[in-house]
């Protein structure tokens, strides 16, 4: 093991080279989002003299604990500070510039509150081992990132992300990257962003390709919903609805009163009062309908928004059963349950329980429940975006991961996160250990890496696989016999038409 010194434009880093890939930790992107900086869009680092250590991680953006009925499932993200807008690089090239390697950009999900890019399910050196050069980095989140504030500002989050990419546009040249062949790949909270990224103006330009991961472009935020939260979530604090008032708030006191005002959210018995986030607490989406932002993200991509882009998609088989399980819901949810929550949905509820129903015998709400929920969150957002994707004539490919997580004894099955493991082939991952089935690791990373160097996910580990349309093809993927499935879920899939 060794160290290595690579130029960045804002000064010289010094990494840790070992086994031939080379890691850069805790870079800053931008300069610390707080004090003079707090609420307000990202601002170039300060530069420094002689070599900076990026030996570790820097600090994740502050939030609030995670669920302690989760514990198990979801990796703290360590400690957090006012430093946190940095990132890392993997490189198998730290000493050839211009190596011109394909990068590939992680954006961490967490429901646009929780996470980091330094989670140890997130370290890049297996993929820069497959010759891609790595990123991952941290946002702001929760109300640091996603509040529209009354001055009209949104979406500092996403702006963040923004601000990563110019760093790499600028700068992964240095490390061996391609800054013309950057792909974007994120999971949930991560994979909307990068949908809405594919609809913001200002990232125009700055990747090739996405890979989104259980996440897609139908949660936003209406400018009128995001207001209420704004003005909801002064009050919880104690201050006026001001970003003056706002920003002289402890982040701590913030993310508390975030909290609050998400408790208050999931408990509402009105609807119309939350609207996008009613039943679900949601306080962090990004806001649509802003200068930032302009069209909720789904429908910009119907408009031809990102056209130009090449999307690799998908979701898991059981998405919600991450949720189900371990907080106890099944014992809560019967069929009344079950038939109110498909009539919210705009559903008819009699035909949507015995569509769901006939294709899971013996199932009962529960399962049903979350089959429902796990389609209206996240398979039916990304076939959305695919067929608004095909109506400009751009291609998408589409997966379904269907390998069941061996936590919690397997009662998780194929759940939300349960790719991770494979996608980047680390052991430490809580829910899948990709050394159980390093074939299924080996086949996801070599279609995820071919995609980023060629815009298609061909490996000869797996079967040919052709875009979604016109036959709707998607590509199961599992440790025994990954396959081809032409329009999967069909009747589930119809039932969902019409509904936006």
């Amino acid at each position: 093991m060794s160290n290595v010194i690579v130029s960045t434009r804002h000064g010289r880093v010094r990494g840790r080279l070992h086994e031939g890939t080379a890691s850069f930790l805790g870079i800053p992107y931008a300069a610390p989002p707080f004090g003079a900086n707090r609420l307000r869009p990202p601002r170039a680092p300060e530069p420094w003299s002689g070599v900076r250590d990026a030996l570790v991680h820097g600090p994740s953006a502050p939030q609030a604990p995670g669920n302690p009925a989760m514990a198990d499932l979801l990796t703290a993200p360590g400690p957090q500070g006012e430093d946190c807008l940095n990132l890392n690089v993997w490189t198998p090239s730290p000493h050839r510039s211009g190596e011109g390697l394909p990068v590939m950009v992680w954006i961490h999900g967490g429901a646009f509150r929780n996470g980091a890019g330094s989670l140890p399910t997130y370290d890049g050196a297996v993929l820069a081992r497959d010759g891609v050069v790595c990123v991952t980095l941290n946002y702001r989140l929760g109300a640091e990132g996603f509040l529209l504030l009354p001055d009209g500002t949104a979406n500092l989050g996403l702006l963040d992300q923004i601000a990563a990419l110019e760093w790499v546009r600028d700068n992964i040249a240095a490390f061996g990257g391609d800054p013309g062949n950057v792909t974007v790949f994120g999971q949930s909270a991560g994979a909307i962003s990068i949908t809405a990224l594919m609809a913001m103006p200002r990232a125009e330009g700055l990747f090739r390709r996405a890979v989104t991961q259980s996440g897609a472009g139908h949660h936003a935020h209406s400018p009128e919903t995001a207001r209420r939260v704004t003005e909801r979530l002064a009050a919880l604090a104690g201050v006026e609805c001001t970003v003056e008032a706002l920003a002289a708030v402890p982040p701590r006191d913030l993310a508390a009163a975030n909290g609050r005002l998400a408790q208050e959210i999931a408990r509402s018995t009105d609807p119309g009062q939350w609207g996008e986030s009613a039943g679900g607490g949601t306080t962090a989406l990004p806001v649509a309908g802003t200068a930032t932002l302009p069209e909720r993200p789904v429908d910009a991509v119907a408009a031809g928004a990102g056209r130009g882009i090449d999307l690799l998609t998908g979701v898991t088989s059981e998405e919600f059963r991450l949720f189900l399980v371990p907080l106890g819901m099944a014992d809560r949810i019967d069929d009344g349950f079950l038939q109110g929550f498909l009539a919210s949905l705009g559903l008819d509820p009699a035909a949507a329980r015995a569509v769901y129903a006939g294709a899971r015998p013996g199932a009962g709400a529960a399962d049903l429940f979350s089959a429902a929920i796990s389609d209206h969150a996240y398979r039916v957002p990304a076939l959305r975006v695919a067929e608004g994707r095909a109506a400009h004539g751009a291609d998408t490919y589409f997966y379904e991961f269907t390998q069941p997580s061996p936590a919690r004894d397997g009662a998780l099955g194929a759940c939300h996160m349960a790719e991770l493991g494979s996608v980047f082939g680390n052991p430490e991952d809580p829910l899948t250990d990709p050394s159980t089935h390093p074939e299924l690791s080996d086949r996801i990373r070599g279609a995820w890496t071919s995609f980023a160097r060629h815009g298609r996910p061909a490996t000869d580990r797996l079967p040919h696989w052709p875009a979604y349309f016109p036959d709707r093809s998607v590509m199961v993927l599992n440790a025994i016999a990954p396959a081809v499935r032409q329009d999967p879920g069909r009747a589930e899939r119809l039932l969902w038409e019409g509904l936006r």
